[in-house]
């Protein structure tokens, strides 16, 4: 039975309401990945917008700033949108924060997609803000609602979802890019403005979703709500577990006041985890994962590859596939193996990168390997480093902390982002071949962080993990043993260090 109970809890409900979440991480992945492929037809109507306006075109340089700063200033909206989660879930609740979230959506499109009518490449900056701003929500409620309403032993493969539906949007924003699609000098516009589209759909399907148990029990204190959602959710009326598991987290947050994110830091009980969340979300994107979707087209070129674009589809299919053999790994391997695996992947293949760059010019078979160890750069990435980092952060914490513990760790993430995507032209252009070597330098750097510093979170409770850290930080009583140190319940150790040997300490800021 005890085998039988998480495939029961796979209801069509859950799968739809998952779906309808998971429609905002593919909104996240089109707007990264859609700005790629339309680069010269954007360049150039910033050209012809500044003839028509001042009788001369951009020179080089500020051509370049302005396309630039077109890119980066999504990432300027994402750090807004993430820093707003917990406000907006607290005030909102999780479904109703996404439906508000969408009204950006259509708002940003419709900039975009209006910008060379208007001839205004203003427009296509403020649209992509303010899709920045959107889908910096998107990544703080959607894992937050997916984590919410899944069952505790199928949580890290629903949480893969999110990613899943990340690397899906970027596939079909490159698809679409191309050429004979939307990618042309007249379609580019509507290329932009299709995000609308998925945010119609989204806002029609999430009325039949149920706000997340969590909060209506935890938050607003509406039990009965929160058993019928649990009942839907799972398929049946045996939500005894769940509702008295919910109840035991509110139980232990009545005794606690309201978390701040100053008091994430001067707390010892949320300093760890909230400082391995930060470290994650900054393995994810100073991985270099994003100096490649970004910027993969005229990496390609560079490596001499005749048709760049369909070499950039392919990344995007790799990227696909390896979210996909994640989803089943999550939950087999665990977190923190999968993250060490991704990381050490990425890491040879940056090397292999460089090589492969520096030699191209006097070897052109090296273009060969430059693809094999992009799309080798790709699918490590999406083993560990993609989706883990998303949906970990829910895992570290329990109800009272986690809004403001995803505020700051999907700020983290997205100024990481903003300075890879703004910094990484410059570097190219000064470090040329040898630029993946920064990254190679960062990557080691994260697995050694992981190998020593980051807990196994597979098939625990929230409670059981905060409770680990709790005993972590001196807050509550020693065991005579430490394999024998216990949660609430008394049933499960708390989170272990890598070793299995002890529970995790505070990290070495003041000890050594």
């Amino acid at each position: 039975m005890e085998d039988e109970k998480p495939k029961k809890s796979i209801t069509p409900y859950l799968m739809y309401c998952v779906s309808t979440a998971v429609i905002g991480s593919l909104q996240f992945g089109y707007n990264t990945g859609v700005i790629n492929a339309p680069e010269k037809k954007l360049r150039q109507f910033f050209q012809n917008v500044s003839f028509e306006r001042y009788g001369e075109p951009f020179t080089a340089g500020r051509n370049t700033m302005v396309w630039s700063f077109a890119v980066a200033i999504f990432s300027v909206g994402g750090m807004i949108g993430s820093f707003s989660v917990g406000v907006m879930v607290d005030k909102f609740g999780r479904r109703k924060s996404m439906l508000l979230a969408n009204i950006l959506a259509v708002l940003g499109g419709g900039f975009m997609g209006l910008s060379s009518l208007s001839r205004s490449y203003e427009m296509v900056i403020i649209g992509r803000l303010i899709i920045g701003v959107f889908c910096g929500l998107c990544t703080g409620l959607t894992p937050m609602y997916i984590g919410e309403i899944s069952p505790t032993a199928l949580r890290g493969a629903f949480g893969t979802l999110h990613q899943l539906g990340v690397v899906i949007g970027i596939l079909v924003a490159q698809i679409f890019g191309l050429e004979f699609l939307l990618g042309s000098d007249m379609l580019w516009p509507l290329l932009l403005a299709l995000t609308i589209l998925p945010a119609v759909l989204q806002s029609i399907m999430l009325p039949f979703c149920p706000e997340s148990p969590r909060y209506l029990l935890i938050v607003l204190n509406k039990e009965e709500e929160a058993r019928k959602a649990v009942e839907r959710l799972r398929g049946h009326e045996d939500v005894n577990d769940d509702v008295q598991e919910m109840k035991g987290e509110a139980l232990k947050m009545s005794m606690e006041k309201k978390v701040t994110i100053a008091e994430l830091f001067r707390s010892p009980v949320y300093r760890q985890p909230i400082i391995i969340a930060i470290v994650l979300q900054l393995s994810q994107q100073l991985s270099g994962i994003n100096a490649v979707f970004y910027y993969s087209t005229s990496i390609f070129e560079t490596a001499g590859v005749t048709q760049p674009i369909y070499a950039t589809i392919g990344a995007g299919v790799v990227n696909t596939v390896f979210t996909v053999v994640s989803l089943f790994l999550v939950e087999r391997a665990g977190r923190r193996t999968l993250h060490l695996i991704g990381l050490a992947g990425m890491a040879v293949c940056a090397l292999l990168m460089t090589i492969s760059l520096a030699l191209v010019k006097t070897n052109p078979a090296m273009s060969y390997l430059a693809i094999v160890a992009i799309f080798g750069f790709v699918a490590s990435f999406e083993m560990g480093p993609g989706p883990i980092p998303w949906f970990i952060v829910a895992e570290l914490f329990s109800q009272g902390p986690r809004p403001a513990a995803m505020a700051v760790s999907g700020l983290s993430n997205w100024t990481a982002n903003f300075l890879v995507g703004l910094g990484f032209p410059k570097l190219a252009e000064i470090c040329d071949a040898y630029v993946f070597l920064i990254f190679v330098v960062l990557l080691i750097f994260f697995f050694i962080f992981t190998f020593l510093r980051v807990p196994e979170t597979k098939g625990r409770t929230f409670d059981d993990i905060a409770q680990g850290f709790a005993a972590s930080a001196g807050k509550t009583p020693a065991s005579p043993a430490p394999e024998a140190v216990l949660v609430a319940d008394g049933k499960d150790p708390a989170p272990m260090s890598p070793n299995d040997k002890v529970p995790m300490v505070d990290l070495p800021l003041d000890k050594q």
